[in-house]
């Protein structure tokens, strides 16, 4: 698997007053493992491909007061677990301020920012408490703090994108956004980066009538999310190609697998049973 030493945050999650849309934002917060990757950064990534949030922190916690790097992947998963269980909040909160505490670069307190705009955000964005000026002033801090050229502004770009476009209603913001998260993911080879940016632009290309461009980029997304292994977030985005997938005979099938995946991986996300409920 290659590529992804981020933490993307947030994209396959309810859209903006309709429930769970085919390109909204929830689900990304890529924390992958490459192949060559040492044993601890595999054995979190096959915990947290799988829905095991929880187990995937316990990994990490023994470093996290000491190491910036771990403690912030550590508070990622647990921002994740939020968004795709709309529980955990307080965990995620604690494990956020402990990122935040051992920071001490710009760098490393400019990732820490940028968490802290992606918990506020998910919060907003599952309606448990409106957050939204507190995500947008910490992406804002975090664009102070983060270089043009540093690792972690891809990143930026496309969570500043899932606010333009859920939070604010900004499609062209939020295109522009995307486009710029999508050729640093390139650039960086961020593989999995690259299925949340790909995901987003053809919701944003549905959302237009593109349907051709649209099911391109949920096709792509979805290739990678398979070929990564990425099983939590194969559900969501085979609904996503669904919705754009002309043949009824075809769509029924990708929702019928979104339908198994989900019921493995034990109702998660949890807001995509409201999509799942005519297959089920």
């Amino acid at each position: 698997m290659s590529g992804s030493g981020s933490d993307a945050g947030s994209d396959d999650g309810p859209g903006p007053g309709s429930g769970p849309g085919p390109g909204s934002a929830a689900d990304a917060t890529p924390t992958a493992s490459a192949d060559g990757d040492p044993p601890l950064q595999t054995a979190v990534w096959r915990l947290r491909s799988r829905a095991c949030w929880t187990d995937a922190a316990a990994l990490l916690e023994p470093y996290a007061a000491s190491d910036p790097a771990l403690a912030l992947q550590r508070s990622s998963l647990l921002t994740e677990r939020c968004l795709y269980t709309e529980r955990g909040w307080t965990e995620a909160e604690d494990a956020l301020r402990t990122a935040e505490a051992v920071a001490q670069s710009d760098e490393e307190r400019g990732a820490a920012a940028c968490e802290r705009g992606q918990l506020a955000y998910t919060s907003t964005l599952l309606k448990v408490r409106d957050r939204t000026d507190e995500a947008r002033a910490a992406l804002g801090r975090a664009a102070a703090l983060l270089a043009p050229n540093t690792p972690g502004r891809p990143l930026l770009d496309f969570r500043r994108g899932l606010i333009a476009e859920n939070l604010a209603g900004a499609a062209d913001s939020a295109r522009a956004a995307y486009r710029r998260a999508h050729a640093g993911a390139t650039a960086q080879g961020d593989t999995l980066l690259l299925s949340f940016t790909w995901r987003h632009l053809a919701s944003l290309s549905l959302r237009a009538g593109e349907m051709a461009e649209a099911r391109h980029g949920f096709a792509e997304s979805l290739r990678i999310r398979e070929e990564m292994g990425f099983l939590v977030g194969t559900a969501p985005a085979l609904i996503a190609l669904a919705e754009a997938e002309p043949e009824e005979a075809e769509a029924r099938r990708l929702r019928a697998e979104a339908s198994r995946l989900f019921r493995l991986l034990g109702g998660v996300p949890t807001w995509l049973s409201a999509r799942l409920a005519p297959a089920t």
